[in-house]
């Protein structure tokens, strides 16, 4: 029996964590999400309502809220806890698709969609891995992963001119460097800590219309992906990520050179 808690996950990549992890009867996931009226409409609509499934409201930027749901699944697990998960993470409308300077035109915006986007990505798993590594300490998995991205590769960005999403990667390269700093001080206790790109992902975010200079963008980056990695041939599903990803965390340990580290859904480098 294994234990999991699991942000974000009313839709895409999180639900698809819920979805797996919880076939197996033997395993309790808890999913957080922001709002859990339309989480359970939809885990409904997907007639996924398992027993060992626990869906719990907690913006990971409320500490308060979070550190109540720390308190619910300690109660429920008689305070053990074996696997963190934040897969949680904020792609804005405004610069998913567009680059830094055009969008440094409107400072104003720019500062709230990057402070928005640290305050979630970063300081929210922070708070996340902190309130629940009690827990976790006491469980038997003893690992916790954070969902970051490839487009946080600065060698990749520079060498393939990757100019979409600019405040989502550069608080996901912060992300990084956040995990790696927590590793530092929970190695010694025997936590692995590690940050997982997930690839490209088909989660319906891409389905939207664009600006012809945003549309230029895209085909920039479709262009650079293709020369990066003559194999790609589009998103992959979030089914096919999942299993991917849960396959480095069950494989990665500290023995193995894995704490603090950020890596792919392959467990290397390999972006796509």
């Amino acid at each position: 029996m294994s234990t999991y808690v699991i942000s974000g996950v009313a839709r895409g990549i999180g639900f698809e964590f819920v979805r797996q992890l919880s076939a197996n009867p033997a395993n309790t996931v808890f999913g957080l999400v922001r709002d859990k009226g339309a989480a359970d409409k939809k885990y409904q609509a997907e007639g996924l309502s398992r027993k060992n499934i626990h869906i719990l409201q907690a913006d990971v930027t409320d500490y308060d809220a979070l550190k109540a749901t720390s308190e619910y699944v300690s109660g429920v697990t008689g305070g053990k806890l074996d696997y963190i998960i934040a897969n949680h993470g904020a792609v804005s409308d405004l610069s998913a698709f567009d680059n830094l300077s055009n969008l440094a035109k409107d400072p104003v915006s720019l500062e709230q969609d990057l402070m928005e986007s640290i305050k979630i990505n970063v300081l929210g798993t922070i708070s996340m891995f902190n309130l629940f590594m009690p827990l976790v300490l006491k469980g038997n998995g003893k690992k916790a992963i954070a969902i970051s991205t490839g487009m946080a590769d600065v060698d990749l960005v520079a060498k393939y001119d990757v100019q979409v999403s600019p405040t989502y990667a550069i608080s996901k390269a912060a992300l990084n460097m956040a995990v790696a700093k927590l590793s530092a001080v929970l190695r010694e206790q025997g936590i692995l800590l590690m940050t997982i790109s997930p690839g490209f992902v088909d989660t319906g975010n891409y389905n939207r219309s664009l600006t012809p200079e945003q549309q230029k963008s895209v085909e920039g980056m479709v262009k650079g992906f293709a020369r990066y990695a003559p194999h790609f041939k589009g998103a992959i599903t979030p089914e096919e990520s999942v299993r991917l990803t849960l396959s480095v965390l069950e494989r990665s340990s500290i023995e193995a050179g894995d704490a603090g580290s950020w890596v792919s859904h392959y467990g290397n480098k390999q972006w796509l």
